[in-house]
Formats: structure tokens, C-alpha cells, sequence
């Protein structure tokens, strides 16, 4: 779809509860330039969208190369810290070559998914033993390449790290290439970061386990001075709030606020464990907080207050973060699922908020913020969903966001349109086999231990 073009949608989701019928979507290059409603039949020349199209879905929270190990970390007795060190072996063994070909083929899986941007939560910089490759940033634009090519935006959340915990501990072996050494070297080294196009580059603190309060303050400042979405781990883990209290006499939340982090280009990761203060700081900041709830039980975090964040002011996302499933409606809907278990009550999120969750605000957060609508003046990033299959057969447009949120399914995901071309059509991706080269590349990653399964 070169040029001009124009979509008839049989419905289309523009907000609230219901879906709206015959909607035309005329764009320009990579463009909405007008949106119709109420056309009964789509015009000649119209490329039909049957079923029901959204706003592009934005993975708000990503690890790609944490795809790798999807199913080899999930049995068994343990908690995240175990699970990290699972995680450090299979972060030792990448290289540029080999992080390009399995980021291309998760966000293969990601476009399939309906996915049309990701925030990538960018930490594996240099080589194992912590030397920077000839190129610094040869890992951050492989990941950049990667996207580019799986037909998806990106933004590179490229990631301070500098310590092995709180207290400036130092650097475990399996930490030492995550670290600049400096944060004045990561800094100059992020400074070197090539964007534009469907790329844009961000900045992020790792955690305060990782990054000392001075120097949290640099890079809130870096990302300040450049209007760019600033990223950090919060409050995942009670012992690490402790270890925060007991090192700094804040919190993770209060720490980040004090180093000037906090603020409407703000996203806290997680935010599983807060304190009422913590709440009140992300929402008086107008943070967003990204749930990424597959992982958050998969890892036996436990489950964000989302009702209380978005009371307090704080604007919601969702992230797929370690890949235990790339399913953003699911994503979406444990948000709510998971906190009825919590509170013993239902209808603490309502669909339209947890689509805006999926779409508007998780493209906001990580710096697409013309994405994530289907209006005139935004990005043409579509995505369209069979209603013929059996999770949605029976959906009406007047209860098509419940539907949509509580039944869809990544499956359910026929077309993606990313700046006015199919990247996904008819259930197929345009470019990529991605099974194929999700097999290959995790092979590739796995070595010996590929074809058994064997640990890292």
C-alpha cells in the first residue's frame, strides 16, 4: 500500500466499550489523513478489513532475548532470583550476530501477535567479559535492525546498569557485560545511539539495586534533556524494597523520585510490592506503571495494586517482559483477572481501560505517543481480528471491547498494518517465517543443548 490508500473496516474499536460500524481509513504515507463512520459497503478500491481493527497493540515491556528460554525455566521450585541466574547463562552466550537473529524473530512473533511497537528494555551491551565490542553499541543496533525488519517500531530503552546490588555491590560475572562502568561512559556510549525511521532511542535505569541515586540522577537528566521515555524496574520483589530501605532509607519509588526520575515520560516496571507513598508519588507525577503480569506470576512476584495506581493518577501499560507468552490481550486482561484473586471483587479495571492500557497509553510510554488511535493526524499502525473464530464467535459491537479483552487471543490476530503497510496478512507474517527462525536462532543460542533441552 504505497502512497494513498484506504481501509474499509467492518468495525472498528475508536474508544469506549462498543465497536463502530463501517469505518473508512484513508491514509496517506505512513498517516491517517481522515476517518469515516457509518459506511454500509466499503468503496471500490478499498481494502476490506473484516472483523474488528484496533489501534496497534504497544509492548510496553520487553527482554527479546529472554524468548530463548521460554518453557526451559518454568518448572520446578524457585523464585526470581533463582530464575535470574538461569538468565545471566543464557545472556552469556549472545553476540551481536546471534542477539540480531533471535530479535528479529521475536518481534516476528510480536507482529503476529498484533504488536506494532515495543519498548525494549536494552541491557546486554558488551561482550561477556565486560570489553566493548569495536562498535560500543553493536548489540543496541542489532536489537534496532532486528525490529526494523520484523516490520515493527522501536524504541531502545537503552539500559544503565553499574552495579551487582544495592549499595554499589560489585559486578557478578554474569553482570559485567550489562555495565559501562561508569554512568558517564553510558552516557557517551548511548549518546552515539543512531535513531530515526521506526527506530527512536530511550534511556533506562535498571533498578536501584543496579544504579546509585547519583547516578540515577544523570540519567534522569540525560533523558530530561532530550524528551525521551525513561524507563526503570520497581518494586518487583519485596526483598527488594528492603534492601532499598535498608541501603538508602527510601524506597525504590522514593529514590527515583528524589533523583528527578519521575514524571510523565516516566514508566515504572512491575510496581508489584508499593507502598501507599509509592503510589501516591507515581500518580501525582502522571507515571505510567507497566504490569507485565505473565511474567510477574510466572516469576511468583506477585500482583500490582493497578485499581489503587490508577486511582492515584498513574496511567497503566502492559509488556510482555520475559517472553513466557507474547499475548498482549492476555496481558491485558490479567490485569484485572489477576487483581479479582487479590481483592476478592470483579470490575476493578473496565475494557475500554485496559485497551487504552494496550494501545494509547502503552505507545505514549514508550515514545510513539502519534501512534495508538484510530484518528486523523496519527500513525496508520492497525491491527485486525477475525470475529469467525471460536473465541469471538457470537462478539456483538456493542460489547465488543469485553469481548475483545476477556476472549482474544494473540491467534485471533488475521492483518497488522505498521505505517500503512501489511506487515501481517491473513495471518501471515510478510517477511519472516518466524517459526522457522525461532527455531534456529534458539538452537543457535542453545548449541548442544538445543535438541534435548538441555540447561544453558
Amino acid at each position: 500500500m504505497d502512497g494513498s490508500s484506504q481501509l474499509w473496516c467492518e468495525y472498528a474499536w475508536l474508544g469506549g466499550e462498543a465497536a463502530t460500524a463501517g469505518v473508512i481509513v484513508d491514509i496517506e504515507g505512513e498517516r491517517i489523513v481522515s476517518v469515516r463512520i457509518g459506511v454500509a459497503e466499503a468503496p471500490h478500491g478499498a481494502v476490506v478489513l473484516p472483523g474488528y481493527t484496533l489501534p496497534g497493540l504497544a509492548n510496553a515491556h520487553s527482554h527479546a532475548f529472554q524468548r530463548a528460554f521460554r518453557g526451559k525455566t518454568e518448572a520446578g521450585p524457585g523464585t526470581f532470583w533463582t530464575w535470574r541466574e538461569e538468565m545471566y547463562a543464557a545472556a552469556a552466550r549472545l553476540d551481536p550476530d546471534l542477539y540480531f537473529a533471535l530479535a528479529r524473530a521475536t518481534f516476528g512473533e510480536m507482529a503476529l501477535a498484533g504488536i506494532t511497537g515495543v519498548g525494549e528494555f536494552h541491557y546486554v551491551h558488551h561482550a561477556p567479559d565486560g570489553s566493548p565490542y569495536e562498535d560500543p553499541n553493536a548489540m543496541g543496533a542489532a536489537v534496532i535492525a532486528a525490529a526494523r525488519e520484523a516490520g515493527i517500531r522501536i524504541t531502545l530503552l537503552d539500559t544503565c546498569y553499574l552495579h551487582g546490588g544495592t549499595g554499589d555491590e560489585e559486578l557478578g560475572d554474569g553482570q559485567r557485560r550489562f555495565s559501562d562502568g561508569t554512568v558517564e561512559r553510558w552516557a557517551e556510549r548511548v549518546g552515539a545511539l543512531a535513531d530515526g525511521g521506526s527506530a527512536r532511542v530511550g534511556a533506562a535505569i535498571h533498578s536501584v539495586r543496579a544504579v546509585a541515586p547519583k547516578e540515577a540522577e544523570v540519567v534522569a537528566a540525560w533523558a530530561a534533556e532530550r524528551g525521551v521515555p525513561l524507563h526503570a524496574h520497581v518494586s518487583e520483589q519485596p526483598a527488594e524494597n528492603a534492601a532499598s530501605v535498608a541501603a538508602y532509607g527510601r524506597t525504590p519509588t522514593e529514590v527515583l523520585f528524589e533523583a528527578g526520575a519521575l514524571g510523565e515520560r516516566f514508566t515504572a516496571i512491575h510496581v508489584t510490592h508499593p507502598s501507599e507513598r509509592d503510589r501516591e508519588l507515581l500518580g501525582e507525577a502522571g507515571a505510567t506503571v507497566c504490569l507485565c503480569p505473565t511474567t510477574e506470576r510466572n516469576l511468583a512476584d506477585g500482583i500490582g495494586p493497578a485499581a489503587a495506581l490508577r486511582a492515584g493518577g498513574a496511567r497503566l501499560a502492559v509488556g510482555s517482559d520475559s517472553q513466557a507468552t507474547i499475548d498482549i490481550f492476555e496481558e491485558a486482561r490479567a490485569i484485572e483477572l489477576d487483581e479479582r484473586l487479590a481483592r476478592l471483587e470483579r470490575g476493578n479495571s473496565d475494557a475500554a481501560a485496559l485497551l487504552t492500557a494496550a494501545t494509547a497509553d502503552g505507545q505514549r510510554a514508550i515514545g510513539w505517543p502519534e501512534a495508538g488511535a484510530i484518528e486523523r493526524g496519527r500513525l496508520a499502525d492497525l491491527v485486525n481480528l477475525s470475529g469467525d473464530g471460536v473465541r469471538l464467535a457470537g462478539i456483538t459491537p456493542e460489547t465488543a471491547a469485553p469481548s475483545i479483552v476477556f476472549a482474544a487471543t494473540a491467534a485471533d490476530v488475521t492483518n497488522v498494518i505498521v505505517g500503512g503497510e501489511f506487515v501481517v496478512r491473513d495471518g501471515e507474517h510478510a517477511r519472516l517465517d518466524v517459526a522457522r527462525e525461532l527455531r534456529e536462532s534458539i538452537a543457535a543460542l542453545a548449541g548442544d543443548g538445543a535438541s534435548d533441552g538441555g540447561a544453558w
